[in-house]
């Protein structure tokens, strides 16, 4: 180690896993933004709580900047460490560390991935039941930080509502046991719920204690061909009322054609404007009242074809049309908008935003998809091979600009689900007023007065 800073460290704590190579550099101080040159001072992998603490500590005697990292699959720049910072990755803290039968709960470190936490949960009969299509590499921590949602918020929540308690370590180095896993508990500010979605700027989540539930009866899946964006209202209020939903999950015939031609097979014939995937509970009243609801929707033009899976390989490959979105247009680095609403304020605000994006973009390729059932959308603009990345940046931040003043006249939110980071971060102020960000500001103080946790992620 020539930097004596990281000597110190690796004499303090001798079995720290502590990494300098170049390669290993660029893979720690990226998320999946690509926009951000990383430049870590050093990457740390802790193997125990103990080995977070002392990092943590070290980091406040020397003055060291800290990026907390799980699986770095965000879209927001939260995870990025481009400033000599120190990553302080996660991932060996990747054990169950408790099953209790009684209370039904899991406890984890941080470092498992969300895939692995749902195969532990299904060895007790019981789901964790938060999922997205980033199962297999996001980790816990990073979904507590951003208060991940995913493609069954309509049925169960967001992350918030499944975490029964959290250990954090401080910006001091402090361990915290937040709310210790009970159900009822009166006792003051609740901590645990400003740790979840505060982005690694109050502390370090080091394990997390899941709520688990029950398995949902058996379901089917079902792909819908509208022929209108005003169609899609319409339908979800169909199917909402008729079926008991566990998903409802929309795309562009853009988005359709981005995860054909990375290997998914086309389901429904023709071309169509927007296509729904709908999950539900399926029993035989409900596989009737669904066969009704389409038949319905048909007859008042609001569906124009569908297609209902057969087996679990049918439901799989019609899930992948919508969850293969993102892994279909990674290679083109799009820039990204991950924007929610309240459900009532969709239609309005859908109108408004067909108009901007159709004149802000008019040459560009926009793939749009979304949950639907929870308000939440995201807007995928790709670059133009004969515009630069710089040019492409700018116009896309402008029009982003604008897309915040819409969503501020709806009522709506910048970040649905990845955070504010350093993408959003200009934004802030058009989902939360001047009063709230300073009160943020006192309560990362508090948390961590140096400053040290995150730095530059949420707000300045």
């Amino acid at each position: 180690m020539t930097d004596a800073r990281l000597a110190e460290l690796a004499d303090r704590l001798p079995t720290l896993r502590l990494l300098t190579d170049p390669s290993d550099l660029e893979h720690y101080g990226r998320d999946w933004t690509r926009r951000w040159t990383p430049k870590p001072l050093a990457v740390a992998l802790p193997g125990d709580v103990a080995e977070v603490q002392a990092i943590v500590r070290w980091a406040n005697e020397h003055g060291v900047a800290v990026v907390p990292s799980g699986g770095r699959t965000g879209l927001s720049g939260g995870a990025v460490a481009a400033n000599g910072e120190l990553v302080l990755s996660l991932e060996r803290m990747n054990r169950v560390l408790d099953f209790d039968a009684v209370d039904r709960t899991l406890t984890v470190q941080a470092g498992m991935t969300l895939h692995a936490v749902h195969e532990a949960a299904k060895e007790h009969g019981l789901i964790y039941p938060v999922d997205f299509a980033a199962r297999g590499s996001c980790s816990i921590g990073g979904n507590v930080a951003t208060n991940a949602g995913g493609i069954r918020v309509i049925r169960y929540g967001n992350t918030r509502e499944w975490i029964a308690g959290l250990t954090v370590v401080a910006g001091n180095g402090d361990l915290l046991q937040l709310n210790r896993g009970l159900i009822k508990n009166s006792s003051g500010y609740d901590l645990r719920h400003l740790m979840i979605g505060s982005e690694g700027t109050l502390g370090i989540v080091v394990d997390a204690t899941l709520r688990l539930t029950d398995p949902p009866p058996p379901s089917q899946v079902m792909l819908l061909a509208l022929p209108s964006m005003d169609a899609l209202m319409d339908v979800f209020a169909l199917f909402r009322a008729r079926l008991s939903l566990q998903a409802f999950e929309f795309l562009t015939d853009v988005a359709l054609k981005h995860v054909l031609a990375h290997g998914a097979q086309r389901a429904i014939e023709g071309d169509h404007p927007y296509y729904v995937v709908t999950e539900f509970d399926a029993d035989e009243a409900a596989q009737d009242a669904a066969l009704a609801a389409f038949e319905h929707g048909m007859e008042q033009g609001w569906i124009s074809d569908g297609v209902i899976a057969q087996s679990e390989a049918q439901a799989a490959a019609l899930w992948r049309l919508r969850e293969g979105i993102t892994e279909s247009l990674a290679p083109h680095r799009p820039y990204k908008n991950d924007i929610s609403l309240r459900i009532s304020a969709l239609p309005a605000f859908l109108h408004d935003i067909q108009a901007l994006l159709g004149n802000a973009y008019p040459h560009f390729d926009v793939v749009w998809f979304g949950h639907i059932g929870d308000g939440n959308l995201h807007i995928n603009v790709l670059r133009p091979a004969d515009l630069s990345e710089e040019d492409f940046i700018a116009q896309c931040e402008h029009v982003t600009k604008l897309l915040a003043e819409t969503l501020q006249r709806h009522g709506g939110s910048i970040s649905a689900e990845h955070g504010i980071g350093l993408v959003k971060r200009p934004y802030l102020g058009s989902t939360r007023s001047a009063a709230e960000i300073a009160l943020m500001r006192g309560v990362r103080q508090v948390f961590d007065p140096k400053g040290l946790l995150n730095p530059g992620k949420l707000f300045d």
